[in-house]
């Protein structure tokens, strides 16, 4: 089987698959503080709940922004797995093309988007992922990534609102059912989330406005709100919650690994 990890700032998303198929995933936080026998623990459990043994385990790939937490993850992983996880990063030979000024600069998790987009679509398409940036992925018919936007992130943006206003309430992202709130959590609710698909809806427009050619891209949504928000919005045309993770399945494979 295997193992991968999509590693944010904020979340890690692990994913299990057996094949093609994904098995199990999960979501955990990131907490620099974790030792690797923590790591361990929470990993070894997570298999056993889903029904596996850490020794059928294979083969580990991961995708990482958050360099303070991942080698302590990555020896957690070997404790648990005995197998040594493969990074992906813009010098992983993926088969595609990193058009932009600052190649190397690209995120990785931005990478696996780009690959898996090219795999599943080939089509220009504009991935859009929540995470705890909100980032646009710009790829062309012929497995180029030319670029994108990245904007701060829902629960980011909520986060930083409540925590800086004595009088704001930590509240609930879920859509309330009108913009005109008529209470706090309301208010704050329709002002991150109606305002992230309007800046959604303006960003794709003024995308499509600037791609190269005569096609206009398909817009596909990722990340754990993607489904929130593109109920209320004009501009995405498909979600895709699992694109990253498979991203790093696809990753895996033309990187010779075996599972």
């Amino acid at each position: 089987m295997l193992l991968i990890f999509d590693i944010g700032n904020t979340e890690i998303t692990a994913g299990l698959f057996q094949g093609d198929m994904l098995e199990a995933h999960w979501r955990l936080t990131t907490n620099p503080e974790r030792t690797p026998d923590e790591w361990a623990g929470a990993l070894g459990g997570f298999l056993i709940q889903a029904g596996h043994s850490p020794n059928e385990v294979a083969a580990v790939c991961l995708a990482s922004v958050a360099p303070t937490v991942t080698q302590s993850l990555v020896e957690g992983i070997a404790t648990i797995t005995r197998r040594t996880a493969v990074a992906v990063d813009a010098r992983s030979p993926l088969g595609v093309r990193l058009d932009v000024d600052e190649p190397l600069t690209v995120g990785a998790d931005r990478i696996v988007n780009v690959l898996a987009a090219v795999a599943l679509y080939r089509a220009d398409t504009i991935v859009v992922d929540f995470g705890t940036a909100t980032t646009f992925d710009c790829i062309t018919a012929d497995s180029r990534f030319i670029g994108g936007v990245i904007m701060p992130g829902l629960r980011t943006s909520s986060d930083q609102l409540t925590r800086r206003t004595a009088k704001l309430p930590a509240t609930e992202l879920r859509v309330p059912a009108r913009v005109i709130g008529r209470r706090t959590e309301e208010c704050i609710q329709a002002g991150v989330l109606y305002g992230t698909a309007e800046a959604v809806d303006g960003i794709v427009r003024r995308i499509r406005a600037e791609w190269p050619g005569e096609s206009s891209p398909r817009v596909v949504a990722t990340g754990g709100l993607a489904a929130v928000i593109a109920a209320i919005t004009s501009s995405i045309e498909e979600t895709h919650p699992d694109l990253t993770l498979q991203g790093l399945r696809i990753a895996a494979g033309l990187l010779g690994l075996k599972w």
